[in-house]
């Protein structure tokens, strides 16, 4: 057995979860080869949180699974109130596993007088007492600059990497960043899957409206792959799409590790150019996965498999091979 470091017991693993995404925790634990801690999570009935860890975590190394999706702000102060009950239980080393972190696109000033709320959250997790963080596909890289405690990041691509390969093999496919900011990401599925890319430049003239769209590339009768972290309200993803059909592209497919799917999003992509969105479930998606256009894939071996890693001491880069 490994020597114990200074403030955990490497050979006590416990792993806790909150309600945000009970069931992508229970394939984590299961990945993991471990059960679910006992802990009661639920509210008082004024609206606040309530938390009671039931097992004994002292000079444990102990992982907290939460996203923190919609609702936001409750899913996100009851990881707060769980991590808080940890610590003062005597946990030897807390890691907060987020797979959506939100506010993660408020990372940046883009305008006077508004906050970096995503480093902000930052701030707010490591005072509560998380020693580390685990999570997936931020939005800006840079997020993981805003800890001062160690941060761990997955990237959901060779999940849907995997998905894709069979289709890339048995006809001519292309990867298509939606904007230029998609392009790095876009780059790396084009490389593992031994395809071209072509890369869509427009101008916004708002949140949602675009005033004009160019191409750089060819895709031209040919298939298109659009991969991106998140999908919210689906306006670019559709004009994207719209704006590839319009170049020349046969079946074009989308995949997102994040599926918000806020305000009108299922319906614009019911009615839109696109013939299947591929999304993990990061974020829960049981009303979603019944839409005939969204197919939904599992993150959950990729958190199983990193949280062993961590709790051994072993790298996780072998796990984006």
């Amino acid at each position: 057995m490994k020597k114990a470091k200074k403030g955990h017991r490497t050979d006590r693993l416990l792993v806790f979860s909150g309600t945000s995404n009970l069931n992508l925790a229970k394939e984590i634990v299961k990945h993991a080869g471990v059960e679910l801690a006992d802990a009661f999570v639920g509210k008082f009935p004024e609206g606040e949180i309530r938390v009671k860890i039931n097992d004994n975590v002292r000079g444990a190394d102990v992982f907290v699974i939460q996203s923190t999706c919609m609702p936001t702000n409750d899913n996100l102060m009851e990881l707060l109130v769980m991590i808080d009950a940890l610590k003062r239980a005597s946990a030897g080393r807390i890691t907060a596993v987020v797979p959506f972190y939100g506010y993660a696109r408020q990372d940046r000033k883009d305008q006077p007088r508004v906050p970096i709320t995503a480093k902000l959250v930052a701030n707010i997790l490591t005072t509560a007492g998380a020693d580390r963080i685990l999570t997936m596909d931020l939005h800006a890289d840079q997020i993981q600059g805003f800890f001062d405690i160690p941060v761990d990041h997955l990237l959901a691509a060779p999940v849907f990497i995997d998905y894709f390969r069979k289709m890339v093999e048995q006809d001519d496919f292309v990867i298509a960043a939606s904007d230029i900011g998609g392009v790095k990401r876009a780059w790396y599925f084009a490389e593992k899957l031994n395809t071209p890319i072509a890369i869509v430049d427009k101008k916004r003239s708002g949140p949602e409206s675009v005033e004009a769209m160019h191409i750089i590339g060819d895709v031209k009768g040919k298939n298109v792959i659009i991969p991106d972290d998140m999908l919210a309200t689906g306006g670019t993803l559709v004009q994207a799409a719209k704006f590839l059909k319009a170049k020349g592209a046969k079946k074009i497919y989308a995949c997102m590790t994040h599926g918000i799917f806020s305000g009108q999003a299922v319906e614009k992509i019911n009615d839109s150019e696109i013939l299947e969105v591929v999304v993990s479930n990061t974020i829960p998606q049981a009303e979603r996965e019944k839409v005939k256009k969204i197919k939904v894939l599992s993150v959950g071996k990729l958190f199983g498999e990193a949280i062993k890693r961590i709790h051994d001491e072993q790298t996780i880069s072998e796990l984006f091979r």
